[in-house]
């Protein structure tokens, strides 16, 4: 029996983020492919010349919580202010390591930094 498209994207839109996470990661490993939003060539404007070796400026950040503190319950309430997620995905979020944003704007990071140190988290951008 064939399963269409609908009963696919049916079936996606009843999963939670971290399991839908954890499809993607199945399957990039599968397939051997990776995720992420390609990149233009020519997008960006060609840096000056000056002979050393060329930096490319960072224009995708993650959020990273390096540590909750003692306020997690606001923690999880700026998470899912945030994401949009469950109470139970945003708790299981709320811990050391954990990425709550990832590949933002540097703008956007930021923000997403100060929401969660405001509410008791130590937060690090990547």
């Amino acid at each position: 029996m064939a399963v269409t498209k609908e009963q696919v994207i049916d079936y996606l839109s009843n999963m939670t983020v971290m399991d839908m996470a954890d499809l993607v990661k199945e399957l990039e490993e599968k397939w051997g492919v990776e995720a992420a939003p390609a990149v233009m060539a020519g997008a960006m404007p060609a840096a000056a010349d000056d002979g050393g070796e060329e930096e490319e400026e960072q224009t995708e950040f993650d959020v990273v919580i390096k540590e909750v503190g003692k306020k997690k319950i606001k923690v999880i309430k700026a998470i899912r202010q945030m994401t949009s997620l469950g109470l139970k995905e945003a708790k299981n979020m709320a811990s050391a390591d954990s990425v709550v944003k990832s590949g933002i704007a540097k703008e956007d990071a930021e923000k997403a930094k100060k929401v969660l140190e405001e509410a008791g988290a130590t937060v690090e951008l990547k």
